[in-house]
């Protein structure tokens, strides 16, 4: 559900860009989320900062993750929850603490080895720059980036969108693109998004995400048969299945970035994904990673 103000400028802007016949379409599929844009190279002057690249701030009781061959897993981000919540219009995120992503490997797409690590803000008093180790699970060396982040309004995108509803005869796919640009306030100097759409062409990350995160079993792109195994999970209520489809939310997308360093594959887009229930218990065990690229 949009919030007032949210729902207000949504509005607005659909009226000056004239796409009135996909209104209500959009308030039900419009998400609320946060960008996160390149605010300065980081220097390490302050701890506890929100940062992309380069080193993380951990205190000397964290273990630094190590992928299943024993290869320390590759830094990827940190980001400070007081910093965010002010964003979080849907308000998922805990009110204080860091979390940190890393990753262990970059192939195959589906199923990336990976870590999130959620630390209390009682847990970061210690916190310091910790240096990566000088072999990663990525040879890539990513400069360290100060973000800050965003409230946004994320309409589907290119592989979630209905087509038949944003087209018709006086509206085209570059106009709705225009209308979407001016939801999210898409700048070049954004790095990642949370809670929005992943980049995909075929609109069904959700679904690869929560069967993996429910039964631990592959997708075999068929949306069909991966509700069918939610479902069977749940007993056969289908319904309780299409809803945990629904809130499987996108916790972070990485996008490919020249000045960070972040390359993945063709130029694609690192996706970190969440149960919902776990989300708002504060569990950050359960997640799912998964790359695309065109």
């Amino acid at each position: 559900m949009l919030s007032d103000n949210n729902q207000k400028k949504l509005e607005q802007i659909v009226h000056e860009y004239q796409f009135e016949h996909a209104m209500d379409y959009l308030k039900e599929t419009v998400r609320q989320g946060i960008r996160l844009s390149k605010k300065e190279i980081e220097t390490y002057n302050e701890i506890g900062v929100s940062r992309i690249g380069g080193d993380p701030d951990l205190p000397a009781n964290v273990k630094w993750p190590m992928n299943s061959d024993g290869i320390p897993m590759t830094f990827l981000a940190q980001l400070e929850l007081i910093e965010l919540v002010p964003h979080d219009i849907s308000a998922l995120l805990p009110a204080k603490g860091m979390l940190y992503f890393f990753v262990g490997v970059d192939e195959p797409a589906y199923g990336i080895e990976h870590k999130v690590i959620y630390l209390s803000e009682d847990n970061l008093q210690e916190a310091k720059r910790y240096h990566s180790p000088e072999v990663t699970a990525l040879e890539d060396k990513f400069l360290g980036f100060r973000v800050s982040g965003r409230p946004t309004m994320e309409p589907p995108n290119y592989g979630y969108v209905d087509y038949d509803i944003v087209e018709d005869d006086e509206h085209d796919y570059e106009q709705y693109e225009e209308l979407c640009f001016e939801l999210n306030d898409e700048n070049s100097g954004d790095l990642a998004v949370l809670f929005g759409y992943p980049s995909t062409q075929h609109g069904d990350c959700e679904y690869e995400a929560a069967l993996h995160l429910l039964t631990g079993h592959k997708y075999n792109y068929s949306t069909e048969s991966a509700l069918e195994q939610i479902t069977d999970h749940f007993q056969g209520d289908s319904d309780r299945a299409k809803q945990e489809v629904q809130d499987t939310l996108l916790l972070l997308a990485l996008d490919s970035d020249q000045d960070v360093g972040f390359c993945w594959w063709d130029a694609g887009e690192l996706q970190f994904f969440i149960r919902k229930e776990d989300l708002l218990a504060g569990n950050f065990a359960n997640t799912y990673c998964s790359l695309y690229s065109s």
